[in-house]
């Protein structure tokens, strides 16, 4: 019972009609309104797996996934069973259901990485042959087909037949008998064709009077002689609605023959329409995916920036105000976290978005908040919030609460009697710690221990204690925090009450938490502020408001100093509190300029990688260009040279000239590396491998090999082990080569250079006389010999590539440049 009511107490039911809205078929949807708690963590990993998958699917898939035509055949199943034969839309809405589901696991299966609803798909089977069979038989229009049958198709050519005869034999009467007919056409009532007669003149056309006009002047006549014919037609229409009955029987036997896997497919399709509505829903709320912990495990609850889920669909979808989050971070150590503040500060708000985020979490959602979402799974949430005073059950608000209390420690089996006289254990320290008190003993409340159960439990108290005396309400709630410390994984209490602000100090099992309220504008700010008990700030908003001062001052005397002294240490600790964000929130400022310094940063450097890039693809076109113009300098001294007989002193000055233009084109050498690090006797060098500082005793051979001491060792070590103080890397040591034999220097080559003496033109002859000619030129020649054989039909060209092939003096032909003939000239190089 105390479940229903939490569930009522939370609002739980709007949020499954808000969930609802995002079904695709009317199961999915009644399935969410309805939307079952699971009782196992197993099961509640499994639910958000499924919709941690379908948020993954419909992520990169446009436009997700689709359940178009499938509909709830749950009924037209259970009637095939019970042997009732199905109508033609029920067939026609199974065969959609067959194809929409078929669809739905194409899908699926052409995915990656969606191991769960993979398996869930896999037991599907959507019966291809039974659609296409009821395709066959059913036309768009839920109606049987021509072809369903041989009989009805013959059965239909009579119907077609008749009719025709029929209204062929009307016609006619109504064309010999125009003046006594009111409308040139032919009507039917009740499956009879009619005509429609002026009333005076109904004896000209007898016949069988099916229906009268309102005003009485039409009368709608079946001639004698179409009555034959349209009884005729009747018994032929009762033939084929009994033919149309036989072929849905058949289907519909047909389907009561797959019931149990068309059921199967339905529940399968329903779980994959309520995964995709949760993913929606989360998606649209804001939500992020949980993670149970594990509290024994030291594991913290972690909820940032949560919000209220039905607040997030009053903001977005009604206009209404914006969501304040609250931050909920508890140690694994804390059972119990009581808000105090004043009211409409949240305190109830915030009860009431941690119960829906742990019911949220269970059922397969997502919870509206900052990623990590990290909770416990809690086997029971319970709660008792508002005021349950009942005129007709004779309740006051204190009996309501007590009543819901006790189911609650009901719900997690407490009712044992641990105390004298049947009392229970809540009962009986309760009243020890007030007899203590009345004595003027003040114990720890950890003195009085009471057995622990191991319930992971979730309960929420809304003003525990209220609605009686306030001594007795504050020692029953002091007594029954104690005893939810010892039942529940964690319980969560608003109150008033000042002696719950001191159980913290008193059992490390307690932390406070108040909501913020802002004094200059007398309203709530609905924050969150942790390890600060909250306030009363009723004498200040009187004193704001209006009251007299005298009297607000006579009431700070009747409170007392001691009260006003914790009030202006938990003032201070606000203060202290609100210092620190500020600070936070100015280390937040920095940090965001720092990133958004990085950020510039980074585009700054992206884009110098992008100018260098740029710099050396222009580098390589000045490259290109100017090699280009030094093989035209070149050109023109090659072409100074050819214009008359060369000399020494020619060669020697294009020489020169090709000397200056390398020298003007040549990169720059790269420049030499800095000398490093050789140690000497007495230095002081750092041996990494074994982080010690080492004297140099003696200096390295040439095997790279030096002795160090360090205190009183001495070792030999490797040149390459060792490095400066200061970070330095040893300069290697290099072995003496054998001096290199001594060559004379050479004077520099000449350039081959075209002449008129090192060419040979052979155009216009033929192969053997040219050959004539060519052997004599090899001959006399000590350098390359241009010949020029030009292209023509290629004949002379092969025979003089043949010939320089096989000549012993010749070394290699190649082509000349495209300057000097391209293939038109071919280049032989003599040996020396």
């Amino acid at each position: 019972m105390i479940q229903s009511e939490t569930l009522e107490l939370l609002e739980w039911q709007r949020l499954c009609q808000h969930l609802s809205t995002f079904a695709a078929t009317k199961l999915g949807a009644t399935v969410a309104r309805n939307l079952p708690i699971p009782e196992t963590q197993t099961e509640s990993q499994k639910l958000l797996a499924q919709t941690k998958e379908v948020y993954q699917l419909e992520s990169h898939l446009s436009p997700g996934l689709s359940f178009e035509g499938i509909q709830d055949i749950g009924d037209s199943l259970e009637r095939a069973e019970l042997q009732g034969i199905l109508s033609g839309e029920e067939l026609l809405a199974i065969a959609t259901t067959l194809a929409g589901t078929r669809n739905l696991r194409r899908v699926i299966d052409n995915q990656e990485n969606l191991p769960i609803l993979t398996d869930l798909v896999s037991e599907l089977r959507t019966y291809p042959e039974l659609e296409q069979e009821i395709h066959r038989c059913i036309d768009e229009r839920a109606q049987v087909t021509d072809r369903a049958s041989q009989k009805m198709g013959e059965i239909r050519i009579d119907l077609r037949r008749i009719r025709s005869q029929i209204t062929q034999k009307l016609q006619n009467i109504i064309q010999a008998k125009s003046g006594a007919v009111q409308e040139q056409l032919i009507t039917q009532r009740s499956d009879r064709f009619v005509i429609p007669v002026k009333a005076p003149q109904k004896d000209a056309i007898p016949g069988i009077v099916h229906d009268t006009s309102t005003s009485g002047a039409t009368l709608y006549i079946e001639p004698h002689s179409v009555v034959p014919m349209g009884n005729q037609l009747r018994q032929t229409i009762r033939k084929e609605q009994t033919e149309a009955e036989a072929i849905r029987r058949n289907l519909t036997e047909q389907v009561a023959a797959v019931k149990l896997d068309l059921e199967r497919l339905l529940a399968i399709v329903t779980t994959l329409d309520l995964a995709t509505a949760k993913s929606r829903y989360s998606f649209w709320i804001g939500a992020n995916p949980p993670r149970f912990i594990n509290r024994e495990e030291q594991e913290i609850i972690t909820l940032r920036q949560l919000r209220h889920p039905l607040l997030v669909w009053q903001q977005q979808h009604e206009q209404g105000n914006p969501v304040v989050p609250v931050d909920l971070l508890i140690s694994p150590n804390i059972r119990v976290v009581t808000i105090t503040g004043p009211n409409t500060g949240g305190k109830t708000v915030t009860l009431k978005t941690l119960g829906l985020a742990a019911l949220m979490a269970k059922v397969g959602l997502f919870v509206p908040a900052r990623e990590p979402v990290e909770m416990p799974w809690f086997d029971k949430v319970l709660a008792d919030i508002g005021d349950e005073q009942s005129l007709q059950q004779s309740l006051s608000t204190f009996s309501g609460h007590i009543r819901r209390i006790s189911r609650i420690l009901n719900a997690l089996g407490s009712q044992e009697s641990g105390g004298a006289n049947g009392r229970s254990p809540v009962q009986e320290s309760g009243e020890r710690r007030k007899e203590e008190e009345e004595e003027g003993i003040k114990l720890p409340i950890t003195n009085y221990p009471l057995p622990i159960t191991n319930h992971q439990s979730l309960v929420l108290l809304d003003e525990v204690g209220a609605g009686t005396d306030p001594a007795e309400g504050s020692a029953l709630a002091i007594a029954l925090l104690q005893y939810l410390a010892n039942h529940a994984q964690l319980t969560i209490a608003t109150t008033h009450f000042g002696e719950l602000k001191a159980l913290k100090y008193e059992d490390e099992r307690f932390e406070n938490a108040s909501v913020e309220f802002d004094e200059s504008t007398l309203s709530p700010t609905y924050r969150l502020l942790w390890g600060i008990p909250g306030r009363s700030n009723a004498l200040t908003i009187a004193l704001r408001l209006g009251l007299k001062p005298e009297v607000v001052a006579e009431a700070k005397t009747q409170v007392g100093e001691a009260s006003d002294e914790v009030n202006q240490v938990i003032a201070g600790l606000e203060a202290q509190r609100r210092r620190q964000e500020t600070k936070a929130a100015e280390a937040q400022e920095l940090l965001r300029q720092a990133e958004k310094l990085y950020k510039e940063v980074s585009q700054k450097a992206t884009a110098l990688e992008e100018r260098e890039k740029d710099l050396r693809a222009s580098q390589e076109v000045a490259v290109q260009q100017a090699i280009t113009q030094a093989k035209g300098e070149i050109a023109q001294v090659i072409r100074r040279l050819q214009k008359g007989t060369p000399t020494a002193q020619d060669a020697q000055q294009a020489t020169s000239a090709l000397n200056q233009i390398g020298q003007k084109y040549e990169p720059a050498p790269p420049p030499k590396p800095k000398p490093r690090f050789m140690p000497k006797i007495g230095d002081r060098v750092r041996i990494p491998k074994l982080g010690q500082t080492a004297e140099v005793i003696t200096p390295p051979n040439p095997d790279g090999e030096l002795s160090v001491r360090f205190g009183i060792m001495k070792m030999t070590v490797q040149l390459s082990d060792v490095e400066s103080l200061d970070g330095q890397k040893p300069e290697p040591i290099v072995k003496a080569k054998p001096a290199p034999a001594v060559v004379t220097p050479q004077p520099a080559a000449v350039p081959a250079i075209r002449t008129s003496k090192n060419t040979v033109d052979l155009r216009g002859k033929r192969v053997a006389d040219g050959e004539y000619i060519l052997d004599k030129a090899i001959s006399e020649a000590d350098g390359p010999l241009w010949i020029i054989h030009g292209h023509g039909t290629g004949k002379l060209k092969q025979g003089v590539h043949s010939f320089l092939k096989q000549h012993s003096r010749v070394s290699h032909y190649e082509p000349a440049e495209q300057a000097d003939g391209g293939s038109g000239v071919t280049i032989a190089h003599i040996k020396c």
